[in-house]
């Protein structure tokens, strides 16, 4: 995503205001301004990076845009130069790309399955949070994107649980390697009824908000842009004095 000069996302104490900030978001299909994906946040994240709705998201042409596809092939050395020669700088960066559609006991996971998963959820964080915080000569801020999964066991999915622990461990670590100049945090989102999530769990969003009645505090499902705000409040001047944290947005569940 391009630099701005000034963007403002309503809160509900004032306004989280990130002023002349170049952020990139990176995800399952995209990055940038134009990022979004039904499967997981990033056209909600990519909104509320620019106060803009998910829908003219998808029709919006910008020039300050970068848009590239992700996964291991992402060029992420050129995307990271191309926004620091493009925009001046790079201040934030979202790390979203993730997921794991295999469910399979660990006894019967094969080599490659777990090598594949690990190298998504895990490795390419670590790749991509090294590359961008060598180009925040200004400072910056690196959000993660990992899940409940990875504070707990979880049957069937013991290879994500398992990179998704890695990510909350990687989160702390550069947060402490890389401060005071580049903050470090995670998010860690609740029941969310994207496509992943529900091909995931094998079930539809009338179940999951039969669920939500019962085991939610707050009796409501989250929504992508639950997340995207989120991240706003991590990467500006409201979350300053914020580092090394996972934060668990989930209703009180």
């Amino acid at each position: 995503m391009g630099r701005a000069d000034r963007i403002e996302v309503e809160a509900p104490y004032g306004l989280i205001t990130l002023t002349k900030r170049t952020q990139q978001v990176s995800g399952p299909d995209q990055s940038g301004l134009l990022a979004g994906d039904d499967g997981k946040y990033d056209g909600a994240v990519a909104w509320r990076f620019r106060a803009q709705r998910p829908g003219q998201l998808e029709q919006h042409s910008d020039p300050r845009c970068v848009v590239v596809s992700s996964g291991m092939d992402l060029p992420l050395v050129a995307l990271a130069d191309a926004a620091v020669d493009t925009f001046g700088g790079l201040h934030v960066w979202v790390n979203n790309a993730g997921g794991s559609p295999l469910r399979s006991p660990l006894s019967e996971l094969d080599e490659e399955s777990w090598d594949a998963c690990l190298r998504l959820n895990l490795t390419a964080v670590w790749m991509a949070s090294v590359i961008a915080a060598k180009r925040m000569t200004d400072g910056g801020s690196i959000i993660n994107i990992s899940s409940p999964a990875g504070d707990r066991g979880v049957p069937g999915s013991g290879h994500y649980a398992a990179a998704k622990a890695g990510v909350n461990s990687l989160t702390k670590t550069l947060s402490l390697e890389l401060a005071p100049a580049v903050r470090v945090n995670g998010i860690s989102p609740g029941y969310v009824p994207t496509e992943v999530m529900m091909t995931a769990l094998d079930t539809d969003v009338e179940a999951l908000e039969t669920m939500a009645q019962k085991r939610i505090p707050l009796k409501r499902l989250g929504t992508p842009d639950d997340m995207g705000s989120t991240a706003v409040y991590l990467a500006s001047d409201a979350g300053s004095w914020m580092t090394g944290q996972t934060l668990i947005v989930a209703g009180g569940s």
